[in-house]
């Protein structure tokens, strides 16, 4: 056996480790968490909740579902109780129809019923994407049940509008939201496309979001886009009213984003009123909580830890 075989076999079985210890991962977070729903004037918020301690709450973004955090869930569910939703519109949520149920206020409320379904009157927020816009608006607007605050690749959302208000480069890869927003957007969507774009090539993580987009609204999906993506001239809007958010923040943003731009990371200590913890990742996408999961977990744990 060369040695050029013996590198290439050792790489085989790497990979092929990696790949079963995802599956292994995969089923275990399923068959460990259970399924609860909350109640936000009559439209039912469906969550996975694992663990015991501290109450935290995820948030994913667009397009994803509670799922989108298992490498989380299991790294944090030894310390925490952690509840992680399908946003409405998505996997098992509700679904209800019109632009005007998916308000910024509106979403912020759906967090806070999970919250008091779970008999909490605060929680740990971390947020994704569109989660993420969830998370730091509600942050601000209810600092009083917001512990800390953890973001993944959504700079804040005034940061964002400063940068779409320059027309640079954040305005012309924002295109795509601009499509989003158009009343037909949703028939362009369908549940394999979205399942094959997110799953890397793994045929178990494709088949579970297809599974889950499947009976998801693609209108409903596009209604966050509708009703709150900053729209020209970026000088008014829920983005802009928000006040400083008060809790510790530790944010992460995968350096080759094409969709949400670094440049809108400066300044962000404007926006806050208390310590801000930035860890950026060379290399990591959009998704940094997939691409690099046990250095994501870590250091939320380590964070967390903190006085």
């Amino acid at each position: 056996m060369t040695i050029r075989f013996q590198k290439l076999l050792l790489s085989l079985m790497v990979a092929l480790g990696m790949l079963i210890g995802n599956s292994v991962l995969a089923q275990d977070v399923t068959e460990q968490v259970e399924h609860r729903y909350a109640d936000n004037d009559g439209v039912r918020i469906h969550y996975a909740v694992m663990g015991s301690g501290p109450l935290i709450v995820m948030i994913h973004g667009f397009p994803d579902y509670w799922y989108t955090w298992r490498h989380q869930m299991l790294a944090l569910a030894n310390d925490y109780t952690v509840a992680a939703l399908d946003t409405r519109g998505y996997n098992l949520s509700d679904q209800p129809e019109g632009v005007e149920n998916y308000t910024l206020e509106i979403l912020v409320e759906d967090v806070a019923a999970v919250i008091r379904a779970e008999g909490e009157d605060s929680a740990r927020i971390v947020g994704h994407d569109w989660g993420g816009g969830i998370a730091w608006s509600f942050a601000a607007l209810k600092p009083e049940m917001t512990e800390r605050l953890i973001i993944l690749n959504l700079p804040h959302p005034r940061g964002l509008v400063r940068e779409l208000a320059t027309f640079g480069q954040q305005h012309q890869n924002s295109a795509y939201a601009r499509n989003f927003q158009q009343s037909n957007s949703h028939e362009n969507l369908n549940a394999q496309g979205l399942a094959a774009a997110l799953s890397g090539g793994d045929p178990d993580l494709q088949a579970r979001y297809a599974e889950a987009f499947g009976r998801s609204s693609f209108d409903s999906m596009m209604n966050y886009y509708r009703a709150n993506y900053p729209r020209d001239p970026y000088t008014s809007g829920a983005f802009l009213e928000l006040p400083e958010v008060q809790a510790p923040v530790l944010q992460f943003h995968g350096l080759t984003d094409t969709a949400l731009l670094p440049d809108a990371l400066n300044n962000t200590w404007d926006f806050l009123a208390s310590d801000w913890t930035l860890v950026t990742i060379p290399g990591a996408s959009h998704w940094p909580h997939h691409d690099v999961p046990d250095k994501v977990s870590n250091m939320m744990k380590a964070w967390l830890e903190l006085d």
